[in-house]
């Protein structure tokens, strides 16, 4: 045989070889999967859809919307920068595997696929635990949570996050393989495997719900604080209403007025009664306020700009406030001549005296839009609940997407259970990438205030592109 044909014949049979090992290394076909695979393919596009645009908003919110920069919400933004990798790049390549039944990006890509896919998810647990520590810090430490969680901080701490993560999987590159049972790309159990399986997923989640439990005991001991010094229910009643746009760190609105950008709230650890300002309530040595003087400070409060122009104010000069002048009762006519008796220019002493207030005590000259101390720290207190609510809602749902999926493979570890319900658990954990934009939206005030703004300029020239349309069809 001649030196070219059997280059010719080798080059065939190496291409046949690499054929039958793409067949047999890179196909995750069985026929029990070939229908569920079209079900695969169209959740794989409805994650990839929604997971990129959520988080592409999530980015682009933080960065064009002032009231949402601040510096809880850049480990927001983180999350949705890992989301936003992982549903743009990583889940295409998976859906085209499911759709084709087999891998076709080769050994290189599958061992960069593994790699990127585990540093992802250790990135997310890693930035979960942040979230759960600053949360807890911020009512229990606040200093803490300042020094820790500073701009100097944050850029030490997020770029940590990566580096752990690539340092931890990194040293796995050689191991990276197609795994049939879930048509991707990961590694089999090792020692090594074993321990960051251990450290991430056990350790790290159980770390954050021990968080979430003492933030949780906190907040309901600072809510029992809050109920003992209110005021009676009756004046409470009559208090003036919380004012809108109150909001913590996280530079969310907790009202549904005007959008409204103010600092962060205090800790709930302080007693509404020791706090600067709080001037409706008793100190030590100071007698209590009567009920009267609470309802005519109410009254002050809601009385109209006319009302309080005709009303005699602290500050007007005594020339200027006409005499007062009562008429005397009728009820006791006088029995003496007219001309011996002065005129009356007080009630009788029959009368029992007025249980008002001193006169020493000068009228209040707080402004009408001025809201009581306890109705601010109310609203501060039920902002920091729904932010931790939130927060722990994200956490719940990563739980709720990974731990079928780990404990499957825990339990299944010689690959007996069928291969679809292996699917459907690996299926599973693609809805963490896409569901947290939709969280922020529902729970957060300030969150879906920026989604609609960002939508609202985004079709703005479709609107005007359709009313041209419509203009010049009409006129036609």
């Amino acid at each position: 045989m001649e030196p070219s044909a059997w280059r010719d014949a080798s080059t065939r049979n190496l291409t046949h070889d690499w054929d039958s090992v793409n067949q047999t290394y890179f196909s995750c076909y069985h026929p029990l999967v070939v229908e569920y695979r079209y079900f695969a393919v169209l959740w794989g596009c409805l994650v990839t859809i929604t997971g990129t645009v959520g988080n592409l908003m999530t980015v682009l919110a933080f960065a064009t919307d002032p009231c949402i920069r601040t510096r809880f919400n850049v480990l927001i933004v983180n999350l949705a920068l890992v989301d936003l990798l992982y549903c743009a790049l990583l889940r295409p390549v998976v859906t085209d595997s499911y759709l084709h039944l087999r891998w076709r990006g080769g050994a290189l890509g599958c061992r960069a696929f593994g790699l990127l896919l585990y540093v992802t998810n250790a990135v997310s647990i890693l930035t979960l635990c942040l979230i759960a520590v600053s949360r807890y810090l911020l009512v229990q430490r606040r200093s803490t949570f300042e020094r820790l969680f500073s701009a100097r901080g944050l850029l030490l701490l997020l770029p940590s996050t990566w580096a752990l993560g690539l340092a931890s999987y990194g040293p796995l590159w050689p191991v990276y393989v197609f795994v049939p049972l879930v048509c991707a790309c990961s590694f089999h159990g090792t020692p090594y495997t074993t321990v960051l399986f251990v450290l991430y997923f056990l350790a790290g989640l159980f770390c954050v719900g021990v968080f979430y439990l003492l933030i949780y005991r906190r907040v309901r001991l600072a809510a029992r604080a809050v109920l003992r010094h209110r005021p009676s229910r009756r004046s409470s009643r009559k208090r003036v209403a919380p004012a809108a746009g109150t909001e913590d760190d996280s530079g969310v609105g907790s009202g549904g007025g005007a959008p409204t950008c103010t600092s962060e709230v205090d800790s709930q650890g302080e007693p509404p009664a020791h706090r600067a300002g709080a001037t409706w309530y008793k100190e030590p040595g100071e007698p209590q306020p009567t009920r009267s003087a609470l309802d005519s400070h109410t009254a002050r409060a809601r009385a109209s700009p006319e009302e309080s122009a005709t009303t005699p104010s602290a500050t007007t000069p005594p020339a200027l406030t006409p005499p007062s002048t009562t008429t005397p009762p009728t009820s006791l006519p006088s029995t003496s001549p007219p001309s011996k008796t002065p005129p009356s220019t007080s009630p009788p002493s029959k009368t029992p005296p007025s249980t008002s207030p001193p006169s020493k005590t000068p009228p209040s000259t707080t402004p009408p839009s001025t809201t009581p101390p306890h109705a601010t720290q109310s609203s501060g207190g039920d902002e920091l609940k729904r932010v931790t609510r939130m927060c722990f809602a994200v956490f719940l749902c990563f739980v709720f997407c990974f731990v079928p999926f780990m404990l499957l493979n825990m339990a299944d570890q010689r690959g007996r259970a069928p291969q679809i319900l292996h699917m459907f658990c690996a299926n599973l954990t693609w809805l963490n990438s896409c569901i947290n934009p939709l969280l922020y939206a529902v729970m957060n005030p300030q969150f879906r205030r920026s989604y609609h703004l960002l939508l609202t300029r985004a079709f703005s020239p479709l609107g005007r592109l359709w009313r041209a349309l419509w203009n010049r069809s009409a006129s036609c």
